[in-house]
């Protein structure tokens, strides 16, 4: 008997307030072409002010637990993947919990910047096959707008606010790949790389959030061949290939990146679910608003095949073989 985690419940949500590329014009030297040549975006969401990571997160798990067919206290643990907590602690989790009036089991948070939903997948995976819980609710939530520096071109245009969400349930399958839920993993960081892209503050450092600071180029090069590798080596230790792949959601950060990958990985970007253009990078939250938005449009389908792979500060890069 094999135990997987599979996918019940998918949802998302994104601040009201839309913010299209020709706004940064009048305070940058930038210009929507040059922001959509260089990274495919056209617009981001912005949170509204006194608007919070755990509200945006608690608005895209009401989603998937309805998705679902399920009520909060049916879930017994939150995992939230997120850089920009409402606070040093306690965690985005138990804010969510609270606001999700879910009064039982447990949550906490899992930080691996614009990974971290492959790992906060990975962890409740590993909840679920180890018995520890049934249901958990993985979430990727980010109000990276509280961390631009808004004199940095090269950074303020790339990034957006919002939240996904998926509720994950044991199942018992076959043991094969063509059982549904998680079906393997393969997680990677090195320290070695933290200057490539992080924040200039921290409670031991300066004692103030700081703001993103990026090596665009040198992450470029890094990124095509850590996603590809990555996503290939999940694939292979469930002996698969690319010609397996149905679709590829990545972490959405830059077109090029991600269609570099996705050419790496022999895949065509029509079996790609692409949101960059409409989100911006929304670090750890892209991948499930992107499995979301993937969803609704109709692109992901039950018994897919997905790879869904992430690479963010630290370095820290996996990426995670599913069947929808």
């Amino acid at each position: 008997m094999t135990i997987r985690a599979v996918v019940k419940g998918v949802g998302h949500y994104l601040p009201e307030r839309i913010v299209p590329n020709s706004e940064f014009e009048a305070t940058l030297d930038t210009s929507d072409e040059w922001i959509r040549s260089r990274s495919g975006i056209e617009r981001r969401h912005f949170a509204a002010e006194g608007q919070t990571t755990s509200d945006l997160a608690a608005k895209a798990a009401v989603m998937a637990l309805e998705n679902a067919g399920l009520a909060a206290n049916d879930i017994d643990a939150i995992v939230v993947a997120t850089s920009t907590p409402d606070l040093t602690f306690p965690s985005v989790a138990t804010m969510v919990q609270e606001k999700l009036g879910m009064t039982r089991g447990f949550g906490f948070d899992v930080q691996a910047v614009c990974a971290g939903f492959v790992f906060a997948l990975s962890t409740a995976n590993a909840l679920i096959v180890s018995g520890q819980a049934k249901r958990v609710l993985v979430i990727g939530a980010e109000t990276f707008s509280r961390i631009l520096d808004w004199t940095d071109r090269s950074t303020c245009v790339l990034f957006g606010d919002g939240a996904g969400a998926v509720v994950l349930e044991a199942e018992t399958g076959t043991g094969t790949t063509s059982d549904r839920g998680v079906l393997s993993a393969d997680l990677n960081s090195d320290g070695r790389y933290r200057d490539i892209l992080f924040v200039d503050g921290g409670v031991s450092t300066t004692g103030q959030s700081g703001k993103v600071r990026m090596q665009g180029n040198v992450l470029f090069r890094q990124a095509v061949e850590k996603l590809a590798t990555t996503a290939d080596t999940a694939l292979e230790k469930i002996g698969l290939s690319g010609a397996d792949v149905d679709w590829i959601v990545p972490h959405q950060a830059n077109l090029r990146i991600i269609a570099a990958t996705a050419a790496r990985m022999n895949v065509p970007i029509e079996r790609v679910v692409l949101t960059v253009q409409d989100h911006g990078n929304t670090s750890a939250a892209s991948i499930p608003l992107a499995l979301s938005v993937g969803v609704a449009r109709g692109q992901i389908k039950p018994g897919d095949l997905l790879v869904v792979e992430a690479i963010g500060g630290g370095l820290a890069w996996g990426a995670v073989v599913l069947r929808w």
